[in-house]
């Protein structure tokens, strides 16, 4: 009876192995973790050759402050090992630990000081939206290599830290859709000019990421919302930053902004990814 258990859960995974018993597969040589990889890989590289944070995605809390280059190049270093880590199996449990903790930094230490000191301020919700979706995937990817850990870690592994990194992704999703309504000049500059009603689209992405968040939040298709979050930053990042590195290619703003919308969609992506054993229909 439980062998075929296991055999039908396993099918509905997709074939992926699972995790000591835990209801969540494990995203091995999973596309969204090796995507996932090359995002943080491409923006370690950018630190490395421009020896700078990530721009406004990755402010440092103090202009001019003494061993900015420093701090730069480490965080490039993480990324980039991080990176190359979760493309290898051997090491794609102790890759993840680590860039879980480097977004988790990333996210507290540089986005939220912003948040408290200008709560009324939606910019600093969407940075904040922005690096917590990314966050999000990489809890995934670590509840899921570290499995059902018997440590004082058992509640940010397995089944329980692949809830709780839903809902983080799912509180992000806000932050992020209502940008595209108090910023509405802003979104439809980058609006592609061939598509009609640029406004509308604004306003239709906003609306999307919102219903995605309520969706994943009370079960309503999680999947499916989740899923259909991740091509839609997927085909935001590709309509918008593709064209703008093209039109510019020695622009480092353009090539900075690209890395962090994909790797913003990849963590969509791993996120959507840890639904595989539910089917599309199902709460």
């Amino acid at each position: 009876m439980e062998r075929s258990y296991r055999a039908s859960t396993t099918a509905l995974a997709g074939g992926d192995a699972w995790i000591h018993g835990a209801a969540e597969p494990l995203a091995q040589a999973r596309l969204s973790q090796q995507w996932l990889a090359l995002c943080m890989m491409s923006l370690g590289a950018l630190g490395f050759i421009y020896g700078d944070v990530a721009l406004v995605w990755q402010h440092l809390p103090i202009e001019h402050m003494p061993g900015a280059r420093p701090i730069a190049y480490l965080f490039a270093l993480i990324e980039l090992v991080a990176g190359i880590g979760l493309l290898l199996r051997q090491w794609a449990k102790p890759a993840s630990a680590l860039l879980v903790a480097f977004m988790l930094v990333w996210t507290v230490l540089l986005k939220l000081p912003a948040v408290i000191v200008v709560p009324s301020m939606e910019a600093t919700w969407l940075g904040f939206g922005e690096i917590a979706v990314i966050f999000a995937g990489a809890w995934v990817l670590f509840a899921c290599h570290m499995g059902e850990y018997r440590g004082w870690l058992r509640p940010l592994t397995g089944r329980r830290g692949v809830r709780a990194a839903r809902v983080v992704f799912a509180l992000s999703l806000p932050m992020i859709g209502l940008s595209h309504f108090v910023y509405s000049e802003q979104t439809v500059a980058l609006v592609p000019s061939w598509l009609p009603y640029p406004l509308g689209w604004a306003y239709f992405t906003g609306a999307c990421s919102i219903a995605a968040c309520l969706a994943v939040l009370f079960g309503v298709l999680p999947q499916l919302a989740a899923r259909l979050e991740a091509v839609m930053l997927w085909i935001i990042t590709l309509l918008v930053w593709v064209p703008t590195v093209f039109s510019a290619p020695h622009d480092r703003t353009g090539w900075t902004a690209l890395a962090i919308s994909a790797a913003i969609a990849c963590g969509a992506w791993v996120v959507a990814d840890s639904y595989r054993a539910v089917p599309y229909r199902s709460a």
